[in-house]
């Protein structure tokens, strides 16, 4: 059973919120963010990363930024930009991209699913990462951006969340810089039980996006917890900032890889690949179906197809495409044995398009690139299911929310 509340969100005014709204904090390096908030003092980016305000020398991690973090939160509350729900509310988050669409509930989500495995988890996490975020939501004492959850359709939720927005006005409404249109409704008050007595009945709530805020809000329970006596479960850092969209409506790219140099010529390159893959050249940059990859080398495509040598893996996730990419070619052919760790290989999303790993290859900035056909969001539930993980970078998930739309105050 997954237990969801409603809550009193933070938000900006209505006048402002396409300002304040953000990109999420992790999506973006230092001076990527830099150059996003110029300009706009309003910006949730300059509590998200606030490093972004001070000198450039230092360490992003230190006590100094997550105070600085809390002192711009803090002014853009006190400056009438951001005001708080006097009653707690679910509210529906509604994500346009070109003819795709996708509506969520924004809810507080309970810690104890995560802990007890409800809620289920897809991927590793790096401890640097989690402090970064648990000491971030410590001093701000908010959650300033949700994590991208799904669960399988329940035809009740659907219901309510279409007839809410047809017959309610958002309180957002504005297209970023992106093309993406942001939609936000509050869902009446007495609608809320209906959704908790229907999210109740659904067995699992799977991360997409956001597998570190939500292993620091944990980590954020517990230290809370430790220093209230009076401790009952009720809190709100008990809870995190998630938004749960039904699985049918969940839109995810390709994660395409690019590797800098071959280390052999071109020719041996080709030979070696020969013995697990077709190779034929193509007009198609992108492929059509699974177990198919495109390959552009020397300013021509390839398309490759895995032989009777690629035999199937014992784990659901061995037969991913992107782990016999990574089993059969990568690793033993180009040696990349850790993708996380290998300084020879990038990851680029599907949302740069494959003309992205053409001007790489182009340019001299790598040597060969690697497109592929994107994982689905059942393979993501089977892989959680079966207490997996996924390879590193074989999700991108598009369109993303944005951080500081709805703020959950712990």
């Amino acid at each position: 059973m997954a237990v969801i509340k409603p809550f009193k969100a933070v938000r900006p005014a209505e006048k402002v919120a396409h300002l304040v709204a953000s990109v999420p904090y992790d999506v973006v390096n230092r001076e990527e963010a830099a150059a996003l908030a110029k300009g706009n003092p309003l910006s949730l980016l300059r509590v998200t990363r606030s490093e972004i305000e001070m000198n450039e020398n230092i360490d992003v991690y230190s006590k100094e930024v997550y105070q600085k973090a809390k002192a711009n939160f803090d002014s853009l509350k006190e400056d009438g930009f951001f005001i708080q729900d006097s009653k707690p509310y679910f509210y529906i988050y509604k994500l346009t991209m070109g003819s795709h669409s996708q509506s969520g509930i924004a809810a507080a989500v309970s810690v104890e699913d995560y802990e007890n495995d409800v809620i289920k988890k897809h991927e590793k996490t790096r401890k640097v990462k989690e402090d970064d975020r648990t000491n971030h939501i410590i001093t701000t004492e908010a959650q300033t951006g949700p994590v991208f959850l799904t669960y399988k359709p329940v035809v009740e939720i659907d219901k309510i969340v279409s007839e809410t927005i047809k017959k309610n006005k958002p309180i957002y409404n504005f297209t970023s810089a992106d093309g993406i249109t942001h939609e936000i409704w509050i869902l009446p008050a007495e609608l809320s039980d209906s959704i908790i007595k229907a999210m109740s009945g659904v067995k699992n709530i799977y991360i997409a996006d956001g597998h570190h805020r939500a292993a620091s809000a944990c980590r954020v329970q517990k230290i809370k917890k430790d220093k209230n006596p009076n401790h009952n479960g009720e809190e709100e850092y008990n809870f995190f900032l998630g938004v749960l969209f039904p699985a049918d409506q969940v839109k995810i790219l390709s994660y395409n890889r690019a590797v800098h140099k071959l280390k052999m010529t071109k020719e041996e390159f080709f030979e070696k690949i020969k013995k697990n893959f077709s190779v034929e050249v193509t007009k198609m940059n992108n492929p059509k179906e699974k177990k198919t990859y495109g390959m552009y080398i020397d300013k021509k495509w390839y398309l490759l197809k895995p032989t009777d040598n690629v035999k199937p893996g014992k784990a659901i996730g061995d037969n991913l495409d992107i782990s016999i990419l990574q089993n059969y070619l990568l690793h033993p052919v180009l040696g990349i044995e850790d993708p996380r760790t290998d300084t020879n290989i990038d990851f680029i999303g599907g949302i740069r398009g494959a003309e992205e790993l053409e001007r790489l290859v182009d340019n001299g900035i790598d040597e060969v690139a690697f497109s592929l056909f994107p994982v689905t969001v059942d393979e993501l539930i089977n892989v959680s299911d079966a207490g997996e993980t996924m390879p590193p970078k074989s999700t991108w998930f598009e369109p993303k929310l944005r951080d500081g739309l709805l703020v959950h105050i712990i």
